[in-house]
């Protein structure tokens, strides 16, 4: 990782980036973050990138400039927020009152039609594959029965109750933060039980 400016030219290119290639906004720009913040710059782990976005559907507003501003709060403190959530919306920002009359002028356009119509495909597989990465660690981390149970609550949650997004995530927060400890409490019990089975 750099040191010193060289973080803030990170964060500046790396949110540029996200801003710019991020079509359509929300979902589509996640995996571009998570490329830039875990792969390309390695400032987190893939674990805590699921944290925070977990944390970040919670709060209200826009989800990619939250994350943004926790990447750049986590290299350089409020500095590096402002600048990253700066360097994210900026571009788009200027891009878009730059090229508002065109895209008026182009709305009826064919081949603007089938230029959106090529990229959707191209955001669905970049989230499918971000889902089955973060399924395959909850498979791993939970266990194969807790992941199909945690996945059929959160369709019933979402569904069929039609409960907000956000309190679907914050149940399973809270839910999260005790189930390591339970976890660990049950495997401790384990091995004591083990232990005095051998030692009879």
């Amino acid at each position: 990782m750099a040191k010193g400016i060289g973080v803030y030219k990170e964060l500046v290119f790396a949110m540029g980036r996200t801003g710019v290639l991020g079509y359509g906004g929300g979902p589509s720009v996640i995996p571009l973050i998570r490329y830039e913040a875990v792969t390309r710059y390695r400032w987190l782990e893939d674990d805590e990138f699921g944290e925070i976005l977990a944390l970040a559907n919670a709060l209200p507003g826009p989800i990619a400039p939250k994350m943004a501003a926790y990447l750049g709060y986590k290299l350089k403190g409020s500095l590096g927020g402002v600048v990253a959530v700066l360097a994210h919306v900026l571009p788009t920002s200027v891009a878009m009152i730059g090229l508002l009359g065109t895209l008026y002028a182009l709305s009826h356009s064919k081949v603007v039609a089938g230029m959106i119509a090529a990229v959707r495909p191209v955001i669905f597989v970049m989230l499918a594959l971000m889902a089955y990465e973060f399924a395959s660690k909850a498979w791993q981390g939970l266990g194969k029965g807790v992941a199909i149970g945690c996945f059929l609550i959160t369709f019933l949650l979402l569904h069929v109750l039609d409960i907000h997004p956000g309190i679907v995530v914050a149940i399973f927060l809270v839910y999260g933060a005790f189930h390591l400890k339970w976890m660990s409490r049950l495997k401790r019990k384990r091995e004591q039980e083990q232990g005095k089975g051998i030692s009879l």
